[in-house]
């Protein structure tokens, strides 16, 4: 669950390494997967030749793609991620990256985020 106040990771090539959850664009207080957050960066990666579009600071919508939490979808199948993640959007609500570093859960591609899907590395789980 992630709640305001929460650290989170960035798994896209964007240019953020972790940002902090500032509020949770949902009626309950914690988001899960699929949610939008709105995030502030809090570490950035460090591209000697390149200059990156986000500093540290900037304030970004997100999208939730993993949890810290076990996720169980049918009465035997259990996942179970590492930690919080999310991939940052624009105002229009379009990914800022080009890539992503991990799988993400099919519930994405029923919400009508297909420019996930078609980035993701590994697949579905």
């Amino acid at each position: 669950m992630i709640q305001q106040q929460s650290i989170i990771r960035i798994i896209d090539n964007s240019g953020a390494k972790t940002a902090k959850c500032i509020k949770v664009l949902k009626k309950k207080p914690y988001a899960s997967i699929g949610d939008f957050i709105i995030v502030s960066i809090t570490k950035v990666k460090n591209y000697p030749n390149k200059v990156s579009k986000i500093k540290k600071g900037a304030v970004f919508l997100a999208i939730v793609v993993g949890l810290k939490r076990i996720y169980q979808k049918k009465k035997n199948f259990l996942f179970l991620t590492q930690y919080n993640s999310v991939c940052l959007l624009n105002k229009q609500n379009k990914l800022i990256a080009t890539r992503l570093n991990k799988s993400i859960f099919k519930e994405l591609k029923k919400k009508k985020v297909f420019k996930l899907a078609s980035l993701s590395l590994a697949g579905f789980y």
